[in-house]
């Protein structure tokens, strides 16, 4: 048997009990909460144009095919944002329309959403 095969199969197959014999990292003083709040305070934040395709006020939502996001690298998409019965009052299907909005991972919270004239 080739010494350099029988090498490697020792070092592979003796990684793991070098493994078990590490003493496990204390967790109990990592500020997990603090890192946490940071992740749920950094939603970004984004202005779009597009086109209204839907109003669902039962899940308080509306639907908008909008153009390209640069500021979040999202590309041109239809998708439902969360929205306010105010902010839904004042739109239609069809419409064109200009919008501010919250994105935290794959939610979307308008913050304003005005029609374009």
């Amino acid at each position: 048997m080739n010494y350099s095969l029988l090498g490697a199969l020792v070092v592979a197959l003796g990684q793991p009990v070098f493994a078990a014999d590490m003493p496990a990292m204390p967790m109990d003083n990592m500020p997990m909460q603090e890192m946490q709040m940071k992740q749920s305070a950094s939603a970004a934040t984004a202005q779009a144009s597009g086109t209204i395709k839907a109003i669902d006020s039962q899940k308080g939502s509306v639907t908008i095919a909008h153009g390209p996001v640069p500021a979040l690298k999202w590309p041109a998409m239809t998708m439902a944002f969360q929205a306010t019965p105010e902010q839904l009052a004042h739109v239609q299907v069809g419409q064109q329309v200009m919008f501010e909005f919250k994105s935290q991972g794959m939610a979307a919270t308008l913050l304003s959403i005005e029609a374009v004239k």
